[in-house]
């Protein structure tokens, strides 16, 4: 699996900037607009210096990001900043569209940007990109615009709601009856689309067992109208996600992502962040497996 280690806060409302070539904490921001393409700077070169200062510390302030993970305060958001810049190489993190708008000492914004991560992993360089939405509030406090409060989504869907949903009218559901669990036991080749390495599962009726990548092994959670969900768990290289798959009519292949909760003592990561796109082919049927 493409390694994926995304915290939140990685993604920030605050970020990208577009034309800064001085360092963010050197500029003085007048305006709501600078402020906030100065912290999405701060963020992109690691700078919790700007970072802190323009991010306002007040203990009730609530912020929400992707998958419902919630800030209130600055401690804990400072926490993730040191993990994240401690996790990966670089940042680039450039603004596609941003919108703003203020009244008195009070700003209100939307923005789209792709927050880009370069890490290496088997000695390589590998690129994330998540595409964000981001809404937030700031205000202007003794001349400087901070930011108080923010929302972030993705801007595109995974893989199983987007192009499985759009084929299927926007339904991931067949026309099976509900509770008839399909019989998952036999051997199943894994192809890794993104990088076209196979895997071979070996999996009882319920979707539990193991696979040949670093002792890994599968644990189905719920099928439900050919949706297929569980988790997994690589003890050679101590890492663990989940993963969510859309079976085909007969039963014989799926496909969807894996996605990465844990790696080593990385937590606190996003679910369902994209860690890779996966087909699966069943080698053996239900009815000769062993």
């Amino acid at each position: 699996m493409t390694r994926i280690l995304i915290l939140i806060v990685c993604s920030l409302v605050l970020l990208p900037a577009m034309g800064w070539s001085m360092r963010s904490d050197a500029v003085e921001m007048t305006d709501p607009e600078s402020a906030i393409r100065t912290l999405v700077r701060a963020n992109a070169d690691k700078d919790m210096t700007t970072l802190s200062r323009l991010i306002a510390h007040d203990a009730d302030i609530v912020s929400y990001t992707v998958e419902g993970r919630k800030y209130v305060g600055w401690p804990d958001l400072e926490r993730d900043f040191h993990e994240e810049f401690s996790a990966v190489d670089r940042l680039e993190i450039p603004i596609r569209e941003l919108n703003v708008w203020s009244k008195g000492d009070v700003a209100w914004f939307t923005m789209e940007l792709d927050y880009i991560r370069f890490f290496h992993e088997d000695q390589a360089l590998r690129k994330i990109v998540m595409q964000l939405r981001e809404t937030g509030v700031m205000e202007r406090r003794a001349g400087e615009w901070v930011l108080l409060s923010w929302h972030e989504s993705q801007r595109t869907m995974p893989l199983i709601g987007h192009q499985a949903g759009a084929a299927a009218g926007h339904h991931l559901v067949s026309t099976s009856s509900e509770g008839s669990a399909p019989d998952l036991s036999g051997e199943w080749d894994i192809l890794e689309l993104d990088n076209d390495k196979h895997y071979k599962a070996t999996l009882d009726k319920a979707g539990n067992g193991p696979y040949t990548q670093h002792g890994g092994r599968f644990v189905t959670t719920k099928v439900a109208d050919r949706l297929w969900q569980g988790t997994w768990q690589q003890p050679g290289n101590d890492r663990e996600g989940g993963f969510e798959l859309l079976l085909s009519e007969d039963g014989m292949q799926a496909k969807g992502i894996w996605w990465y909760t844990r790696v080593g003592k990385q937590k606190n990561i996003p679910a369902r962040e994209h860690g890779g796109t996966y087909q699966w082919k069943r080698l053996t049927s239900p009815t000769t497996a062993p």
